[in-house]
């Protein structure tokens, strides 16, 4: 199974070195190597929060995740992105982009460095907006209960989540951008519309999502108890059963649609850390793109491992951590509008905290088994009269 779900990045892997030693050398070969570690040390908590969505997709969407889907974080986010940043922040043309790219790479990074207040605020908020509706909603296991239960209930409020994200980009745009580190002067106006733009997207994107799969559930039950009653009543019949099937899989095919484009605003979310953090490496479009790619082929292919082996089922404050890896990220984007924080601590939070809270997993499960095989002797001594 492990060779079936990363065998494609091995491939990749494979390829991608071999192309970057032929064109660049030893050198280059390095950097990509560099970027791969860099892309999957700073998105495993994206890995792991896409497997919580994707495990609701069937296998088909599973497919499209792990070819369309990469072909946009490679291809969109980690090469064509950055090329539409500078053509839009320096009004150019995308052709006259990709030539500046290619020929001028200083000031290609120039720009791109200079758009990160506004792709900082999108993408902070953005995450903001995740970490904060998970943390609000009441859900029966907790990892840390001591701060998760009382703000459970003031998450009844549904607007909390939205009223705290405009106070963090408020505060945000009020105190740390003006005179940013990224190209200096003030930038408040468009880190307050860079962040409404996140907020709404999220809004937009994930409502959508989130509607079609109700709707989804709501078919399932319906078909459910249909079935149950055709069987009750031995009255099943396989033209009537095509029928059901055929609406709960064009409802699936809507919400997996809209969970695929929500999935990838958050990969393109995760993903402007590492593209900006890039450029401490390497300022060449290619060697970033060939780098972060690999590594982008990799959580992909974890997320689908998460999934097929059930392991957050098996280790349920896994998500936990993840969201609260979220939360860090969406703060230290923000923070990173005026100052600069190493990407080193940035994928170093996020490990630490799934690494924590997939410790606390394996305690708990060790806990449960213990308790099961007391109760089990419990009940064996009673049947022996002991």
């Amino acid at each position: 199974m492990l060779l079936k779900t990363f065998g494609w990045s091995f491939a990749v892997t494979a390829g991608g070195l071999a192309l970057a030693g032929v064109l660049w050398g030893w050198k280059g070969l390095a950097i990509v190597g560099i970027l791969s570690i860099l892309e999957i040390s700073l998105s495993f908590d994206n890995a792991v929060i896409n497997a919580g969505i994707l495990r609701k997709m069937n296998a088909f969407w599973q497919k499209i995740f792990l070819t369309v889907g990469v072909l946009i974080a490679v291809f969109g986010m980690r090469l064509v992105f950055p090329v539409v940043i500078v053509a839009i922040t320096a009004k150019m043309g995308p052709l006259e982009a990709v030539k500046l790219a290619i020929n001028d790479k200083d000031r290609y990074e120039h720009l791109v460095t200079a758009a990160h207040p506004a792709i900082a605020a999108f993408g902070g908020v953005f995450l903001l907006m995740i970490f904060l509706d998970f943390l609000f909603e009441d859900r029966d296991i907790r990892w840390l209960g001591w701060l998760e239960k009382p703000l459970a209930k003031l998450g009844k409020l549904e607007t909390l989540s939205i009223i705290v994200a405009l106070l963090a980009l408020l505060v945000t745009a009020m105190t740390l951008a003006t005179d940013v580190a990224h190209g200096g002067g003030d930038k408040s106006a468009t880190v307050l519309l860079a962040g409404v733009a996140g907020l709404l997207t999220y809004l937009i994107v994930g409502g959508i999502s989130g509607y079609f799969e109700d709707r989804l559930e709501e078919e399932e039950e319906e078909a459910e108890e249909a079935e149950e009653a055709e069987k009750a009543a031995k009255e099943a019949s396989g033209a009537q059963k095509g029928g059901q099937g055929a609406t709960v899989v064009g409802l699936a095919g809507k919400a997996a649609f809209f969970l695929f484009l929500y999935l990838e605003v958050i990969d393109a979310s995760f993903s402007f850390d590492g593209v900006i953090g890039a450029f401490a490496i390497t300022n060449d479009i290619f060697e970033m793109a060939l780098g972060l790619g690999i590594g982008a082929m990799y959580i992909r292919s974890l997320t689908v491992f998460l999934v097929r082996k059930g392991t957050l089922d098996d280790y349920v404050y896994l998500e936990h951590g993840a969201h609260y890896a979220i939360g860090a990220l969406a703060v230290i984007l923000l923070i990173t509008i005026k100052y600069e924080i190493n990407e080193v601590i940035t994928g170093l939070v996020g490990i630490v905290l799934i690494g924590a809270s997939y410790w606390s997993s394996v305690v708990r499960n060790r806990r449960l088994a213990a308790e099961g095989g007391e109760d089990a002797k419990s009940k064996t001594e009673v049947a022996s009269g002991v």
